[in-house]
């Protein structure tokens, strides 16, 4: 018998102490060449990262997303946010998505997945869904990066509607994005060792 663990409703979580989350000084945007080799090395001495892209929304019908403009991979020290519109960053980006060994954890990763095919050119190694890590443990709703820190940390995810929908191919991101975007790979990484998958 399976046993099911009921996740938190919106208002239960609404009640929880904040979620510490990355601030600027521990996240480094990267949008030439020589920046995402020096993250390169960064990168490739840890041995998981938290993992997600972000692209400009469309608001047209039938108007199909160029993305993703950004990825951003997080340790639990650091998160580097790659600007994709430059070829220097975007080869290194790929590099790292392919670079087998190290696991990428995420939330709700098939659509970046099949983006990241489209644009870079490549597949991404060591994916790690977190969502099915949570189902395989006997939670059936569907656990995104909001539900999975109020179980494991006991602390509401604060997210951003107005970063979220915001221009990311803009050449000049705000603090604001940095800092939204930053966290989505950063909880992810978070919440991939809380579950002892490091």
């Amino acid at each position: 018998m399976h046993t099911h663990h009921p996740t938190p409703d919106k208002d239960t979580i609404a009640l929880l102490p904040p979620f510490e989350r990355l601030g600027l000084e521990r996240i480094t945007l990267v949008s030439t060449a020589e920046e995402a080799q020096k993250a390169f090395v960064a990168l490739t001495a840890a041995p998981a990262w938290g993992f997600d892209t972000e692209s400009k929304p469309t608001f047209r019908v039938g108007e199909v997303s160029d993305g993703p403009h950004i990825l951003q991979l997080s340790t639990p020290e650091r998160a580097w946010v790659f600007q994709l519109h430059e070829p220097g960053c975007r080869a290194v980006a790929a590099r790292l998505l392919e670079h087998k060994g190290i696991a990428k954890a995420g939330f709700g990763l098939g659509d970046d997945r099949k983006r990241i095919v489209a644009k870079l050119g490549v597949e991404p190694a060591g994916i790690l869904e977190l969502n099915s890590v949570f189902r395989e443990r006997g939670y059936r709703k569907d656990m995104g990066v909001k539900g999975a820190v109020a179980v494991l940390f006991n602390q509401r995810f604060i997210k951003s509607k107005k970063a979220a929908t915001s221009n990311w191919a803009n050449v000049r991101l705000t603090e604001a994005q940095l800092v939204y975007a930053a966290n989505d790979a950063y909880a992810a990484i978070r919440v991939f060792e809380a579950l002892g998958l490091g």
